[in-house]
């Protein structure tokens, strides 16, 4: 009760005078962030105006001194003068992007513009009124700004004089538009404008403050508006403000209709151009911003003046809980007990499934080694007809030629009979070479890694092949380089590899013109590379990703397992090495292996 007392009389006076001194402090501070965000943006328009306008200042000296304008303020009444004069200020009009450029005599008229054969051509027009004009005859470089009374465009007019020896003979004027520079101050965050000596807004973002007063307009800054018509027939009027200082801020209260909107106004002069840059930004936003942060400030109190009555509270309930911690406490070794032995079970299943794995994996290894041999088998099956006839053709040959030894000798024709004999000889040579090749291709391996010399395992492959190859009428050309090259790899295993993949070049090959296999090797750094490329049709982009999966063939049914590519894929990383193919630009395809260079045991490879 007692606490419940003192939170009700202090907290609603502590909020009270937080509140008060916050929304001050808060307001202060913002409008210090607001003031260095308007200093920026007010001096990069003071830089923007200033550069605008330095660019043009030199300009009318410079076109004051060209040899036809000093003619024609000699002899202003030559027309051809003043048509060379006409063209070439339109030239260097359009050239420079300014407003108008014109040649004024000193009695005022205008005796040449840029704008001669436009609709508001300046020709004929006397401003002998005007201040630029005036100052520029008593041999000053003058600058003005003004609406102009025959374009009614607004611009900035510099003026210089035209000399002839000593004489003034004229004024060169050059009008630059400022209308681009105040398009980019249109729906900007600030509201920025330039304001006379007599406070005239001549340029603004907003079009409605145009030509109006921020100064009360007193009879003597009528006059002088209107002795230099400054502003032409425009309607000067005084725009509905009133200005304050508060804390070293000036503000500045402008009524639009039945509302009235508090600017934070920064302002700086520009001495050379007679004028004053202002920019205004809406203290609205900054008193919203400060009324919100006193609010999450009040809140922020208020929570924790909540937070502490809460505190206070469970103090009665401290004792109440740490009882039913104990309980807890009894509850929670009891679940740890039971998730200990819920866990010891998970681990004994992950020891079986890790055993389960294990024998899967020996099972998957067996199951490959035997698909090598079934892809080896029905490799050496597709052989079969071509084998058959390779070997019917030496026994046929060796049956006639010991027929016709035997009536050799009978005749007594030894010789002859020896020469025949000889001849059965070498089939049987041939014979035994063939099946000997094919008897170690068909075994299984159980060969361990090691040096293997390439042109060894060429050469055997090309013994293996050869029928596949008299076949498919295929001729192969063989470029192992000038050394001998050695990889790691298993004899039998790599032999079998290059007899699928040059199978497969013989296949893609047949029945075409250009009918050659190409084999080659070279050495790449710590690698070899060894391919195979053929001429034939190359591989289609849509089965490019599926060559090397098991049993994916395009052979029709009966010609293949589509296990050849498969296998020798899994036999290359079995090595260490990649089997990649690829289409060559010339047509065909190219298979690539490559395999770890064995420096050290080239040269006992090779012997």
């Amino acid at each position: 009760m007692k606490y419940r007392l003192v939170f009700g009389l202090v907290l609603p006076l502590l909020a009270g005078v937080l509140a008060w001194q916050g929304h001050k402090v808060a307001t202060d501070s913002y409008l210090r962030e607001a003031t260095a965000q308007a200093t920026t943006a007010l001096r990069l328009a003071v830089t923007a105006l200033d550069g605008h306008l330095n660019r043009y200042q030199a300009l009318p000296a410079l076109i004051a001194d060209h040899e036809d304008v000093q003619e024609l303020v000699t002899r202003p009444r030559d027309r051809r003068l003043k048509e060379a004069v006409n063209a070439y200020l339109k030239n260097i009009n359009a050239l420079l992007h300014s407003s108008d450029i014109y040649v004024i005599t000193p009695d005022g008229d205008t005796i040449a513009a840029s704008n001669y054969d436009g609709p508001t051509s300046f020709i004929g027009q006397n401003f002998s009124y005007r201040p630029y004009f005036q100052e520029a005859l008593r041999g000053q470089e003058s600058r003005f700004y003004a609406l102009g009374t025959t374009s009614l465009k607004r611009g900035y007019f510099f003026g210089s004089p035209i000399r002839i020896g000593d004489e003034i003979r004229g004024v060169m004027v050059f009008k630059v538009d400022v209308e681009s520079i105040e398009a980019s101050w249109e729906g900007g965050e600030y509201k920025i404008f330039v304001s006379d000596p007599d406070g005239i807004i001549f340029m603004s973002g907003n079009r409605d403050w145009l030509y109006a007063s921020i100064q009360p307009l007193t009879a003597e800054r009528l006059a002088r508006t209107e002795a230099s018509r400054r502003y032409a027939d425009a309607n000067v009027h005084a725009l509905p403000v009133s200005e304050s200082i508060s804390a070293g801020n000036h503000f500045l209260s402008v009524a639009t209709g039945d509302k009235r909107r508090e600017y934070l106004m920064l302002s700086q002069p520009m001495p050379d151009a007679d004028w004053t840059v202002n920019v205004l930004i809406d203290t609205a936003s900054v008193r919203t911003q400060a009324l919100t942060t006193v609010i999450a400030a009040l809140l922020m109190i208020c929570l924790a003046g909540l937070g502490i009555a809460i505190v206070l509270q469970r103090r009665a309930r401290l004792n109440e809980r740490i009882s039913m911690q104990a309980e807890a406490q009894v509850e929670l070794e009891r679940r740890v007990d039971e998730r200990t032995a819920d866990l010891a079970r998970v681990n004994a299943q992950i020891e079986e499934e890790i055993a389960e794995r294990r024998l899967t994996e020996q099972q998957l290894r067996r199951t490959q080694a035997d698909l090598i041999q079934a892809g080896k088998l029905a490799g050496l099956g597709q052989m079969s007809a071509a084998l058959s006839h390779e070997f019917n053709q030496p026994l046929a040959a060796a049956k006639t030629y010991a027929d016709s030894a035997t009536l050799l000798i009978e005749r007594g024709r030894s010789e002859e009979a020896s020469d025949n004999i000889r001849r059965i000889s070498g089939l049987v040579d041939r014979m035994a070479a063939i099946s000997k090749h094919l008897r170690n291709f068909a075994r299984k391996p159980n060969e361990k890694l090691g040096p293997v010399l390439v042109e060894e395992v060429v050469r055997d492959t090309m013994e293996i092949v050869s029928v596949r190859l008299k076949a498919a009428a295929a001729t192969v050309a063989i470029d192992l380089g000038p050394e001998p090259l050695v990889v790691k790899a298993g004899l039998v295993r790599l032999q079998q590899v290059l007899v699928n993949v040059i199978s497969n070049a013989a296949d893609a090959v047949e029945g075409i013109d250009d009918r050659t296999i190409h084999v080659r090797a070279r050495r790449d750094g710590d690698r070899v590379i060894l391919s195979v490329s053929d001429g034939g049709s190359g591989i289609a982009p849509a089965i490019a990703e599926r060559i090397f999966d098991p049993f994916f063939s395009t052979k029709g049914v009966g010609k293949g397992l589509g296990l050849g590519l498969s296998i020798s894929y899994n036999i290359v990383k079995d090595f260490g090495g990649s089997l990649t193919a690829v289409n060559l630009p010339e047509g065909g395809a190219e298979f690539r292996i490559e395999l770890a260079a064995d420096s050290d045991n080239a040269r006992e490879a090779a012997e």
